[in-house]
């Protein structure tokens, strides 16, 4: 007979469930938290930051983050951006830190990380990358830029018409030599700056992409200093600037649009690193022009950490609900099955815990690779050394490969982790307090900023293709992160066994390879369509993804290595395989047709084993992030694993009516005690009045 349980015996054990978990861990969170950060001064340094950003108490972010207005955010945020450049002036003069704080301010607050990062990493990192030492040491230190005092800037880059396409925008900067002035001007309607954040309200001065013009010749994109607002703040002569209005997310940015009708600028005002034009009118052209872009990569790869940062948050609130919540009873069990323990369940979520490891990986290496980018720029154009200058040419041509496959992929990838870990939360998930709605608006703009990425991934895979017919040409791929294409194998099964699911070096092999036979055929494409490259795009952005895998995996196998702890290593070793199999199932069909995967059932039932295994430790594999109920700010994701009384307690305090009668009750109650149709009419239909009406009376007969 089955035993009847009592409601009262069925009541929520989410939090009991979670710290079950918990309790059961087998590995140091502290060592595999300092290998997410890089090293154990690099986590102790991010533990002091995040607890110093949580008990400050203007940069709070609390529940009604979720309810405010646009103008709301827009007042908070200016407040933070006040409040930041306090800490700016304590960090100085090492920056670093500073960077370090807006990153992570960046995963709970993203519009005040993007509103002091316009200024950061786009204008002063321009006036940085495009600018002589002298141009920079003014703006940034003796009119105060760098500790945001007396400058604020913006980056007026894209145009209402343009925005991949850099070297077509249409703003012009014309040289008037008798005045030694440029003079820009917004030609028409679609060299409007568009999308310029900080625009709005904010800026005192924009770093301008615009066409240089001199003698009626067209030196094509260049940059200019223009000041936008006066120590009033009002607009100088000849600037036009209004607000984009409202969008998706991010409404703490004052993203806005401007127009320059012959807006006149010191001829100083031109950043010439570069590009040089003397008071004559002389122009000295830049030898290597592609040095002027270095300073942009800034950005992309930014976004790698914030897709990692943004990432271990999400998938954190998505997995502890998963274990706390329980849905449907397994036959053979008196109680509710958890969530995580469904085998679609698992396969929805830990494909995506597996990505933020190797996020972490990506992170880390590719900030270490523009640090050492930027470094060699500045020598080679300091010293002059042509070796040097080749050398750091070489370097930037790596990292703009690097950059755009992985800002491409990992913005994508965490896009669709945060929609999915959404929806593995049930109708939960929908609520504005789960944080997944403001979350995934806030986080899909970087899809499509600082290079769409559809247009990154095209660069991505051509030049992946390029290097293999370089390969082809004389045996030579040049480029540290290409020399993967010698160890490839161009035919033959890598992945035949169970065995060899569990071997990383062969799974690295396995995607090595495939992108290798995909460049093949991809150039077999292009020998038999003209060289059409438009018509392989699909294999491009294969290629580009792919690439991401390889360069992640790549790194994880190498730094795995140096982990002595061997319960952390093998974590991370089932982690990296799972994230191996669940991108050769992702591109299981070319795994396929290229035959480097034989048998894919064998590859599901790899999935299906690795999956079970790290399935067990999905609290200590998200509590190893070490994200505080603050950067949590989700009433499904909170460390007790309290969920329902969370939620309850947070709509509670929310609540303005919560004794239940709204401010509209005057009306909803008009409708409900409104009289019948008849009555509403004055009884004009009745039959009394219709007798009336016709004229019908008795005495006529």
């Amino acid at each position: 007979m089955k035993q009847t349980i009592l409601p009262q015996e069925r009541a929520p054990d989410a939090s009991h469930l979670i710290w079950s978990e918990r309790m059961a861990c087998t590995f140091s969170l502290n060592k595999m938290h300092a290998f997410l950060e890089g090293s154990f001064g690099d986590a102790i340094h991010t533990l002091r930051l995040m607890q110093q950003i949580e008990r400050d108490p203007i940069l709070q972010v609390k529940s009604n983050y979720y309810e405010m207005s646009r103008e709301e955010h827009r007042k908070i945020t200016a407040e933070k951006i006040a409040r930041l450049a306090q800490f700016m002036e304590e960090d100085s003069p090492n920056f670093q830190v500073f960077q370090d704080r807006l990153n992570l301010i960046a995963m709970i607050d993203p519009q005040l990380g993007t509103r002091v990062g316009v200024h950061l990493g786009l204008f002063l990192s321009a006036i940085r990358g495009n600018g002589t030492q002298e141009q920079f040491d003014y703006w940034a230190f003796q009119r105060g830029a760098i500790l945001m005092k007396d400058v604020y800037g913006c980056f007026s880059m894209t145009e209402i018409a343009h925005g991949s396409n850099v070297a077509e925008l249409e703003t012009l900067a014309e040289y008037d030599i008798e005045k030694k002035v440029f003079r820009i001007t917004t030609p028409h309607i679609g060299a409007t700056k568009w999308w310029i954040g900080g625009a709005a309200h904010s800026a005192t001065h924009t770093v301008v992409f615009a066409r240089l013009i001199v003698k009626k010749r067209d030196y094509g994109v260049k940059t200019f200093v223009v000041p936008l607002r006066d120590v009033n703040h009002n607009l100088y002569p000849g600037v036009s600037i209004g607000d984009i209005g409202e969008k998706m997310g991010r409404d703490g940015i004052d993203n806005g649009w401007i127009q320059f009708s012959n807006v006149k600028i010191p001829r100083e005002y031109m950043l010439c690193k570069f590009c040089k034009v003397d008071e004559d009118g002389n122009v000295e052209e830049p030898p290597l022009e592609q040095l002027a872009y270095g300073a942009l990569l800034g950005g992309r790869v930014t976004m790698v950490t914030d897709s990692f940062r943004t990432g271990e948050r999400f998938i954190t609130i998505a997995l502890r609900y998963s274990v706390g919540r329980r849905q449907f009873t397994v036959k053979g069990k008196s109680f509710e099955n958890q969530l995580i323990n469904y085998p679609l369940h698992q396969r929805r979520l830990l494909p995506y815990l597996a990505w933020v490891y190797g996020m972490s990986v990506a992170s880390y290496q590719i900030q270490r690779d523009h640090k050492a980018v930027l470094n060699g720029l500045e020598e080679g154009v300091r010293s002059g050394d042509i070796k040097v200058i080749t050398n750091a040419i070489e370097q930037l041509k790596g990292l703009f490969a690097d950059s755009a496959s992985l800002k491409s992929t990992c913005t994508w990838l965490t896009a669709d982790l945060i929609d999915e870990a959404r929806q593995s939360c049930g109708g939960h998930g929908y609520s504005a307090y789960s944080g997944f709605g403001k979350g995934y608006a806030d986080h899909v703009v970087q899809c499509t900023w600082e290079g769409d990425n559809n247009i990154l991934a095209q660069n991505s895979g051509r030049i992946t293709i390029q290097k293999v017919l370089q390969m082809l040409k004389n045996g030579k791929v040049g480029g540290t992160n290409y020399q993967f294409l010698y160890d490839a194998k161009r035919e033959g099964a890598i992945l035949e066994r169970l065995e060899d699911y569990k071997d990383l070096k062969k799974l690295n092999l396995a995607i090595k390879s495939i992108i290798l036979r995909i460049s093949l055929n991809a150039i077999d494409k292009l020998n038999s369509n003209g060289k059409n490259w438009d018509l392989i795009a699909n294999d491009k952005l294969s290629l580009s993804k792919l690439y991401a895998a390889e360069y992640i995996l790549d790194k994880w196998i190498s730094r795995i290595d140096e982990v002595e702890d061997e319960n952390v290593a093998q974590q991370l070793k089932n982690l990296a395989v799972l994230f191996a199999i669940s991108n050769i199932d992702k591109f299981g069909l070319e795994f396929l047709k290229f035959k480097v995967v034989l048998d894919h059932d064998i590859l599901e039932k790899a999935q299906t084993e690795f999956l079970q295994i790290v399935r067990k430790d999905v609290i200590p594999l998200t509590d190893s992030f070490k994200l505080s109920d603050f950067f949590i700010n989700s009433v499904l994701g909170g460390y007790n694993g309290d969920i329902y009384n969370e939620y309850l307690e947070t709509v509670k305090s929310m609540d303005p009516y919560n004794n239940g009668k709204p401010p509209y009750a005057t009306e909803f109650l008009a409708m409900l005690n409104r009289g019948g149709v008849e009555e509403r009419e004055k009884f004009q239909k009745s039959p009394e009045v219709l007798a009336k009406l016709c004229g019908s009376n008795d005495d006529d007969d």
